[in-house]
């Protein structure tokens, strides 16, 4: 059953890619955009997190954060931040533990790769409640940016 807006977002801890426990509990007070993407370093996910690069100045004043979450380890995700430059923090959900809670994996991915994220938006409000939801079932689909923006205002 997929996650709706008004109710409370699944709690979480993850390692991100400078190594360091973040937890979404750490942002209450704060709205959060929680971008799940399935792999670093595809083209489709690329995108995905360049246009929230690309557009961060958007967020400027809306009191609001990006997460960008995958099931990459830690250490890819520091190499993948580090060559796009994005200057929000990549959350490693190695155990897959998140993208089961938010209900956004694949059973099989390509290459019979198994739980994978699937790409999704979440935008969290301050008080820690889902106010947009948006898993995609196509990998190759792009988060509607516009509604994410409209979320946070």
């Amino acid at each position: 059953m997929s996650l709706q807006p008004g109710q409370p977002a699944p709690q979480f801890t993850l390692v991100s890619s400078a190594k360091q426990k973040v937890s979404l509990s750490d942002f209450k007070g704060k709205k959060v955009v929680l971008q799940f993407f399935p792999m670093a370093f595809t083209g489709t996910c690329t995108t995905q997190l360049c246009t929230m690069r690309d557009n961060f100045g958007y967020y400027d004043g809306s009191n609001a954060v990006i997460l960008g979450v995958s099931v990459d380890s830690p250490f890819t995700l520091a190499k993948y931040k580090d060559e796009y430059n994005y200057q929000f923090e990549l959350l490693s959900d190695f155990n897959k533990e998140v993208s089961t809670a938010y209900n956004c994996i694949y059973k099989e991915f390509v290459l019979g790769l198994k739980g994978v994220a699937k790409r999704a938006a979440f935008v969290i409000d301050e008080d820690q409640n889902i106010v947009y939801a948006e898993v995609l079932e196509v990998a190759t689909d792009l988060p509607d940016f516009a509604a994410i923006a409209e979320a946070i205002k």
